[in-house]
């Protein structure tokens, strides 16, 4: 029999229904499936009352038994419904789904526990921080890239998720925009860098989350180089359009890490949260500072392990972390400790190359984040080819084998 993968579509599209749905409840999981050479041929599914996308394979015989699509899907206890005749009239039909329960999602999110955060753009190539100024893309000069060495390295040292760099100030995209040619896909290594995450982290059993700095210093009201405190830069239009593409083309995203470093994109936080949850309900929204309305994850950058209510765990940056409506903490640091000369999130210089937090370090604080609920989320800046460097990769195994086996004996 022949098969077809089927693309995901956003929830709560309208979607043409001129053959007949099944929804397919079984393993904790509801699938709406359609038959294949139509637009019905596409599908979401709800997971703990939540919306997640995915793709599924269904045969091409439109006459096959209804439980005849569900081959090979790793599902036990399946129970199938099929939707009344009035679908297979023209028209148009939509699922709503069901209230998401965020207090069970924060669970979700807490076993995974720890992930590594990715930090690959032009200031993996200036030796900076943040990188101004930019005017031709060729600065970003990878002529490869190895998603599936990240994605291996993490499920190694024992993470449940990759938190992935976007966008950075400079507003260069790390995935195949439709909004700017200021992109990886213009670039010189001309591949969806996001796209081939998404299908590593599949591979490998790992969840995806999404770094996104809010504003760009190239947009109205920004200054080059500079913070929101000496001018935003505001284009909500583009801030929404980019989000959508995220949230709708790259499958499920546990939450997004906006960076308020250059202001909010014109879009108010508030505004924001309910914009990306009208996308992907189920998706946490965290902001590492600026106002916290809207915000369900409490982010710290450079901050450690430490319960909810201790807004001093959630570092320098988050004095109060306001928010009352915090389901749970993440934290981060950069693996290399500092160090004097080239940049901290991203790939430093090649002279820093053995530079590294010990294993022992990074064991204890993944211990703190278990012990308080936390996510830990370390900084591994990718290298000039796209792969992360010897030492990481090794450091990152120790931890692995520490949190499998408990740590060796002194």
């Amino acid at each position: 029999m022949a098969y077809a993968r089927l693309a995901a579509f956003p929830w709560g599209h309208m979607v043409d229904m001129r053959t007949p749905l099944a929804i397919v409840f079984g393993g904790g999981q509801a699938y709406v499936v359609g038959r294949v050479g139509v637009r019905t041929g596409n599908f979401g599914y709800i997971s703990a009352g939540m919306i997640r996308l995915e793709d599924l394979l269904v045969p091409r015989d439109s006459n096959a038994a209804i439980e005849k699509y569900l081959i090979g899907q790793p599902m036990k206890h399946i129970s199938v419904f099929v939707l009344g005749t009035m679908l297979l009239c023209s028209g148009q039909f939509s699922v709503s789904a069901r209230a998401v329960d965020m207090t069970k999602r924060a669970e979700e999110l807490k076993n995974l526990k720890w992930g590594m955060f990715i930090c690959w753009s032009f200031s993996t190539f200036s030796g900076q921080e943040w990188t101004p100024g930019v005017k031709d893309i060729s600065l970003f000069s990878a002529k490869s890239v190895d998603t599936d060495q990240w994605a291996r390295t993490a499920k190694e040292a024992g993470m449940g998720y990759i938190l992935f760099l976007t966008k950075h100030h400079d507003g260069f995209c790390l995935w195949d925009t439709k909004t700017t040619d200021r992109k990886v896909t213009k670039a010189a290594l001309g591949r969806d860098v996001l796209a081939e995450l998404r299908q590593s982290c599949d591979k490998y059993g790992i969840k995806l989350a999404l770094y996104f700095s809010e504003g760009e210093w190239a947009w109205p009201g920004g200054v080059e180089g500079k913070s929101w405190k000496d001018g935003e830069g505001k284009n909500p239009e583009m801030k929404k359009a980019q989000l959508k593409e995220l949230l709708t083309q790259y499958g499920p995203v546990e939450y997004i890490w906006f960076d308020h470093a250059v202001g909010d994109g014109g879009l108010s936080h508030a505004e924001t949260s309910a914009f990306c949850k009208s996308l992907q309900p189920s998706c946490f929204i965290g902001f590492n500072h600026g106002d916290q309305e809207g915000a369900d994850i409490r982010l710290g950058e450079m901050g450690h392990p430490g319960p909810l209510n201790e807004s001093a765990a959630a570092g320098p940056y988050m004095e109060n972390a306001p928010s009352k409506n915090y389901l749970l903490a993440e934290f981060t640091y950069p693996i290399l400790p500092p160090h004097n000369g080239g940049a901290m999130w991203f790939y430093s210089l090649p002279i820093h190359d053995k530079l590294c937090y010990p294993a022992e370090k990074l064991f204890q604080d993944y211990l703190g984040a278990v012990k308080y609920g936390n996510i830990f989320s370390l900084d591994v800046g990718p290298d000039y080819n796209g792969r992360l460097r010897k030492i990481d990769v090794e450091t990152l195994r120790k931890v692995g084998e520490m949190i499998k086996n408990g740590p060796p004996n002194p």
